[in-house]
């Protein structure tokens, strides 16, 4: 029984995990798309715009996904060493 609540626990993580870092490669493929326009319009440099508001949301999604300690802190360097030593002992 418990098992099955860490697996759905876990499960509900990588989809939150996943959701994140498509988000990611989304804003670094759109930033990437508006900033070669821009150039080849010639269009006054405008594409920060989207960087900066677009940012601010990466930000925001990030705390709400590894929250405020969570975020490369200590917690995240046990817990990433822990995942770690058992996926190497699992092989």
């Amino acid at each position: 029984m418990e098992s099955d609540e860490r697996y759905r626990r876990a499960k509900r993580r990588v989809r939150v995990l996943k959701g994140f870092y498509i988000h990611i490669a989304t804003y670094i493929g759109v930033i990437v798309l508006l900033l070669l326009i821009d150039f080849l319009t010639g269009g006054g440099w405008w594409f920060y715009w989207p960087l900066l508001g677009w940012g601010i949301g990466i930000i925001a999604h990030a705390f709400t996904v590894f929250g405020i300690k969570g975020f490369l802190g200590s917690e995240w360097e046990e817990k990433k060493t822990r995942d770690l030593m058992n996926s190497y002992s699992n092989k």
